[in-house]
């Protein structure tokens, strides 16, 4: 196909300027220009040139006025920070992956030996940079006519381009997801008979791929294929696990694995943030080790919840995923079944307080991670738990007008009781501490300092007196 297009884009029409007088071919490719046609450009571009791109780079970079150009030798690539996005450079090349190795092999080419080497026909498009074919598409593959049809295919056979890059398998669940896309059967079937190329490729490259997925406006569209394909097992192999349905008599339960990606999807509607939307992947991930069948109660799943924040850390660290995310997310997997104990009339303010006190400044999330919770198929069902969790909210906002318990500290620290009670650091202080925030929770005494301190006083003897 050819055609010419507008990218409506300054720096592309200097870098075209720079490529004409370095006497150089230079072209846009890949995303950029898929995203260009599908009408959201973006400030990412990759640029390829017959040549040497490290050196064109540099070139470019002076025209710009840009700074701390960064150039990887090895692969002959090289990227400048420019106008909130970035620029990268690449001599047209090809690449393939040896069968043990977790880095591409590089060699040089022409610009569609470029396109070629590309994941998917929609990214293998190009537009010329040069001003005698400036805005020409180059579209070797029909990768427009794949994108007017919204599928996913690849250049090659699907088995060849997943061989030279085993990340492309996730790359086209993650693109189904992102673009809403439909993937090839062709390359789903390649997908699946090449799974196992999957171990070769390093965890960073694999969590870069499964975070995009995650942050996708539609999660399971990708989530769906991994599974059928047993990508999954190889990824992720705790949320395979959630698949299936078991029955006995009359007892059934329903597939967690669908119900997790109902919870993800619903989530993802209200939320960015990808670590609430991880909380929501991560929310029943202890089901298949809690399940047990109890005559005359059917499928019970007890203590998941506790458990599921337990996994949370050993899941972060395999999948190198950054650690300061885990407190958030164990909170919120351990504490996802709590608002729903507060629906009965009765519920006391304690029990409110303390939920709010578990909370803190993340139980405006975990109400977001209840509500995507609800999944039943029943409206009417859904229409009354959906009165239960305005009516725990109601409740939660009468205690904390009252109580001020959102942010919550203890009203005393550990140097303050030590001082107090004339006593060192150990367990006692702790005993103390907790005796009072308890206090607090209990509504016993006011969230204040001068009370807590009152109250510390008036039951330190006894406290301190059981050490003896």
């Amino acid at each position: 196909m050819t055609d010419t297009i507008d990218l409506h884009l300054e720096v592309l029409s200097i870098i075209g300027d720079v490529a004409d007088r370095e006497k150089i071919e230079a072209y846009v490719v890949g995303g950029f220009v898929r995203d260009s046609l599908l009408g959201k450009p973006g400030k990412d571009v990759d640029i390829v040139v017959a040549g040497d791109g490290i050196v064109f780079a540099g070139t470019v970079a002076r025209k710009l006025g840009a700074e701390n150009v960064v150039s990887f030798p090895k692969f002959g690539t090289a990227m400048v920070p420019y106008d909130g996005g970035k620029i990268e450079f690449v001599g047209a090349r090809q690449e393939r992956y040896d069968p043990a190795s977790r880095k591409p092999a590089v060699a040089a080419g022409t610009i569609k030996d470029d396109l070629l080497r590309r994941d998917f026909t929609v990214n293998a498009m190009a537009v010329a940079l040069n001003a005698s074919s400036r805005g020409k598409l180059l579209d070797p593959l029909g990768g427009r006519n794949d994108l007017k049809a919204r599928i996913l295919r690849t250049p090659l056979d699907p088995a060849k381009t997943f061989d030279d890059d085993p990340l492309r398998i996730l790359r086209a669940m993650r693109f189904a997801a992102q673009l809403d896309f439909r993937i090839d059967p062709a390359v789903l079937r390649a997908a699946e008979e090449m799974r196992e190329r999957l171990r070769i490729v390093s965890q960073e490259r694999i969590t870069d791929e499964f975070l995009k997925l995650l942050s996708s406006p539609q999660p399971s569209v990708g989530f769906l294929p991994m599974q059928e394909t047993g990508v999954l097992d190889i990824v992720f192999p705790e949320m395979a696990a959630l698949s299936g349905v078991e029955q006995r008599k009359e007892y059934h339960h329903k597939d967690v694995f669908l119900h997790t990606l109902k919870v993800l999807d619903n989530i993802s509607r209200e939320t960015e943030n990808v670590w609430l939307r991880m909380a929501a992947l991560l929310h029943d991930i202890a089901k298949p080790r809690t399940k047990a069948f109890r005559e005359g109660v059917g499928w019970t799943f007890h203590g998941h919840e506790e458990i599921g924040a337990r996994m949370v850390k050993p899941i972060f660290r395999r999948m190198k995923l950054p650690l300061e995310h885990v407190p958030y997310v164990e909170k919120l997997v351990r504490l996802h079944l709590r608002p729903m104990a507060l629906v009965d009339e009765e519920v006391t303010d304690s029990a409110v307080r303390r939920l709010l006190f578990e909370a803190g400044e993340d139980i405006d999330d975990l109400m977001t991670l209840c509500r995507a919770d609800i999944t039943s198929k029943n409206p009417r069902l859904v229409r009354e738990v959906r009165r239960n969790y305005d009516m725990v909210a109601r409740k939660m906002a009468e205690v904390e007008e009252k109580d001020r318990m959102r942010n919550w500290r203890p009203a005393l620290n550990g140097e303050e009781i030590m001082k107090e009670c004339g006593i060192g650091p150990g367990p006692m202080v702790g005993k103390l501490k907790q005796a009072v925030v308890d206090a607090i929770l209990d509504g016993h005494i006011p969230n204040e300092h001068d009370a807590a301190l009152q109250y510390l006083h008036s039951i330190k003897e006894r406290v301190l007196g059981t050490a003896r």
